[in-house]
This record gives C-alpha cells, structure tokens and sequence, in this order.
C-alpha cells in the first residue's frame, strides 16, 4: 500500500467521523425542537381555556346587559328608582367627605 492509499483510508475515516458528528448533531436538534413543541402546547392549553372563559364572560354581559335594558325599558319607574338611590349615594359620599374634612 503507498501513500495515496493511506491517504484515501484517512480521507475515508475522517469522512465518516463527520457524517458520525453531523448526523449526532441533527438528532439532538431534532429532540430539542419535540421538547420546546411540547412546551409551546403546554403553555398554549390554559390559554386557550382562559379565552374561552373570555368569551363566556363576554356573552354573559351581553345578556346581562340586553336583560336590564329590556327590563328598564319596560318599567320607566324602575329606573326612576334606581335614579334616586345613585343619587342617595351620591349625597351619602360627600356627607361622609365634609364630616373627614371637618376631622
């Protein structure tokens, strides 16, 4: 065997390191991506529950609301009451902000 020989078998081995260190470094990427997917659907799960809590919260308003419109449309005197006693709290707050200021 001459020195091209050896040459070729070094060439040869030290090829095959690399494809050895190559494909190594292809499979621990491949992992760390599974790992930061899974992490990416851990985190997105209570996110997805919190905007469907969102959405109900936001549905319920709105029939909230649509209920105490039709409600007080209904009963022009319910919402002369209800006048009255935001405006009995608002007499009530500044009695009891004189009285502190007195203090």
């Amino acid at each position: 065997m001459g020195p091209g020989g050896i040459a070729t078998i070094i060439a040869a081995s030290s090829l095959a390191i690399i494809a050895v260190a190559i494909s190594y470094a292809v499979i621990r990427v491949t992992r760390t991506i599974d790992e930061i997917t899974k992490t990416i659907a851990m985190i997105n799960s209570p996110l997805k529950s919190i905007s469907n809590a969102g959405k109900s919260l936001e549905s319920l308003t709105k029939k909230v609301a649509n209920a105490t419109e039709s409600f007080l449309d209904e009963n022009p005197l319910a919402m002369k009451a209800a006048a009255a006693v935001v405006a009995a709290a608002k007499l009530k707050k500044k009695g009891k902000k004189k009285s502190k200021a007195k203090e």
